[in-house]
Parts: C-alpha cells; structure tokens; sequence
C-alpha cells in the first residue's frame, strides 16, 4: 500500500521551456495517479536578454500540461518578491508531506532556498533534492555565477532528507563533489518522453521536410558546447563518397553556445550541401516528424548526466549512436538500438554510422515508463 503523504513537486514552468520543465510535468503527472501532489513553478528563471533561448521564451510550443486537478502555482520570479509570498502562500495552503526540488541550473537557487526557508515556518515537511546535473560547465566558468551558486547551493543542500539522481555515476559524483553520504542518495531512473505521438511513415516524414536523400543521420537538441557536434560533423565528412552522396546530416537544434564556429564549420565543409541545421527549439508537434525520417540518431557527447534527446529516441525505436559517458552508460545500457562510442572518436562514430547504412531496424523501448519510476518515488517517500 502507497502511504497517504501529499507531495509538492519543484521546477521550472513552460515559460522557459526545456527538458526539466516536461521532466517536471511528466513526474507530477505520472504521481498524481498514486498521491495528491501540488507543483510550484519558477516562471521567471532569470532576466530574459541573459538566457540562451530567449527567442523561444513565452511562446506555446508545446502541447504537454499539468493534468486536472492537479495544483499549480505559476510562478516565482527570480526579482519579485511578491511572487515568493505568493509561493509560501500556496505552501501554506496545500500543506504537503514531501517538497521535491529539481535542481539542473543555479540561477534558481536562491529561490529553492526561499523555498527550504518557508518550509521551516510551516508543517516543516521532508525536502528532496532531485539533481538533473551535478555542475554546469558554463556556470562554473564565470566567477560571479560560480561564488553565487556555491554560496546558495550549499546552503541550500545542507541537511535535506534525501537526495536522487539518475544514475550510480551522478551519485558518486553528487557525493564527492558536495561531501553527502553516499547512502542519502538514491538513484531513480528517468523515465522515457514518449509524449510526441507515433512515428510517421519515414517517406512522407522526409517528404515533409524536403530530403531526398536515402540515408538521414539525425542530431537533435539543444546545442551547446559539450554536445559534441563538431565531431559528428567531421565524421560525416570522413564517410565513404558513394554513401556521402545519399546522405543527409539533420542538425536539429536550438543554438546556445559557439554559434559562429558552427556555422564556420558547416560553411567551410567540403559537404556543406548535403548538412541541413535547423536552428530552433522545435514545437511538440515536429518532434515526431525529425525522428521519423532520421534512419540514425547521433548524440556525440563529451560529458553527460543523462539526455532527455535518448529517451525520445528509444521512445520511438531509434537507433542511437551515443557516446559513452557518464550516466548515459547505465539508461542506455539495456536498450537493445544503443551504439556506444568514445566521446571525442571521429573514426568511431564514423563507423557507427556506416553500420547503421541501409538497415532501418526498429528497436523495443526500455521497460522506464512513468509508473515504474514513481514506484520507485514511493519507495523513497516511504522511507523517510
């Protein structure tokens, strides 16, 4: 039996939209069929003009909501203390046994720690820290964010019930790098985003978006720096010239970080013709369409906590060419369509996409659907 405790869970709000914030709906979502569970978004993560993706920042572009009857509020902003009496209000009012905070950027943090704060003023319930990255490269490069999210962050870790990550890698990481027991951290699985409908039929998905050509290599996401994406580019242009030429490299992706070495890069290419960038955050109901004409999906990363990108590829039976790194070596490990290579190994990924020419297999889906992951939630709940 699933105890009775109310869960209030933390994170962003679709305003600054991002794979925390459909990981945020999709968890609330799926416990809310076993708990009554309440939600508390940050609206307003930081000035608009700062963020990477502030051309898609308060467009609808995606179709994903809390379900009804599920509370929300919506949201903190990160300089209107208004809107932080508000969410101790909301608190207040829904009383909730368990507070999950997400964690994956420090720009929140003074406002998860606002949260922690108004906790103790009232039914004092047990606090979770859910960790989505252990430490951002680019925040731990500029030394104000890195003082401020040093401050805060141990602030704000100090003493929690528990805390979860995705992987047995994050957690020796989570525990060495901020000094928990290791025996505070529970590692839950992340659940596949399956929520992008059925794959099209691969001739009218390519149709659809003009490609011709017979063999599609599909990067998908956000672009930033430690994606890898330069090697995959290079590797594309070391495959053989008869395969080249029915060959099609889909970079589909919201730039975010060294946008003019990209574009350098791709101009410069001997094969500029046939790489195809997309530079966008891609609205809920194209997700389908790029996956359905892609025959392979090549997430080259250099570092990785966990890729919310493979979970939509194992979703729809994608093989997946992915570097073998960090927690991705575990949510990937017993999908049958994983191709692991070397982060950073241009012959290696080259060949992994040569293996995949001309074979359009279609792989099972991991057994990470939501309710399997929320009893996982439950256990932990139960047992503090």
């Amino acid at each position: 039996m699933t105890s009775n405790k109310s869960v209030c869970i933390v994170g962003p709000s679709k305003r600054f939209l991002s794979g925390i914030s459909y990981y945020t709906i999709r968890l609330a979502n799926a416990m809310s069929v076993e708990k009554e569970v309440s939600v508390v978004c940050f609206r307003q993560l930081l000035p608009t003009f700062l963020f990477p993706g502030k051309s898609h920042v308060g467009k609808n572009i995606s179709d994903l909501n809390f379900s009804p009857g599920i509370p929300v509020f919506n949201g903190m902003d990160y300089n209107n203390p208004l809107t932080w009496i508000q969410a101790y209000r909301f608190l207040k009012a829904q009383k909730p046994d368990i507070i999950v905070l997400q964690w994956w950027t420090s720009s929140i943090a003074h406002m998860q720690l606002l949260l922690k704060i108004f906790a103790g003023f009232l039914n004092k319930p047990k606090i979770i820290i859910e960790f989505h990255e252990v430490v951002d490269p680019f925040e731990e490069s500029i030394l104000p964010i890195r003082l401020y999210s040093k401050i805060t962050g141990k602030l704000l870790r100090k003493n929690l019930d528990a805390y979860i990550t995705h992987s047995e890698s994050d957690k020796e990481l989570v525990a060495k790098r901020y000094s928990i027991s290791p025996e505070k951290i529970h590692v839950i699985p992340h659940g596949l985003y399956d929520q992008y409908g059925k794959l099209l039929d691969i001739k009218e998905a390519r149709k659809n978006l003009s490609i011709k050509d017979d063999f599609v290599i599909l990067s998908f996401g956000l672009i930033r720096k430690y994606k890898g994406t330069p090697y995959l580019i290079r590797a594309f242009e070391q495959l053989p010239p008869k395969i080249l030429e029915k060959s099609r490299l889909l970079i589909v992706g919201e730039i975010w970080e060294d946008r003019k070495e990209l574009l350098d890069q791709i101009k410069a290419s001997p094969f500029h013709d046939k790489i195809t960038l997309v530079d966008e955050y891609v609205p809920d109901e194209k997700v389908n369409l790029y996956f359905s004409a892609a025959d392979v999906v090549v997430l080259p990363y250099l570092r990785a906590s966990q890729s919310g990108i493979a979970h939509i590829a194992m979703s729809f039976g994608k093989p997946v060419v992915v570097s073998e790194v960090g927690g991705l070596k575990e949510s990937m490990a017993n999908y049958e369509g994983t191709f692991f290579v070397p982060p950073a190994d241009i012959d290696s990924i080259r060949e992994a996409i040569l293996n995949q020419f001309g074979e359009r297999k279609h792989y099972e889906a991991p057994d990470q659907k939501w309710d399997r992951i929320i009893n996982c939630y439950i256990e932990l709940i139960q047992s503090i």
